[in-house]
């Protein structure tokens, strides 16, 4: 049930402060790219 109670108060929230939706959709954006670069750089890429 805690869980519950913590999506009833993130809704109500989100729903007092709607910029606050956008600002988190963009920093998880931005995470999953950071994340996605972060792995393309730890390839290795092997010489001739």
């Amino acid at each position: 049930m805690p869980q519950t109670t913590l999506r009833n108060e993130m809704a109500d929230y989100l729903e007092a402060h709607p910029r606050m939706a956008g600002a988190l959709f963009t920093i998880c954006l931005l995470l999953m790219q950071a994340g996605n670069a972060a792995a393309n750089a730890a390839t290795a890429n092997n010489g001739p």
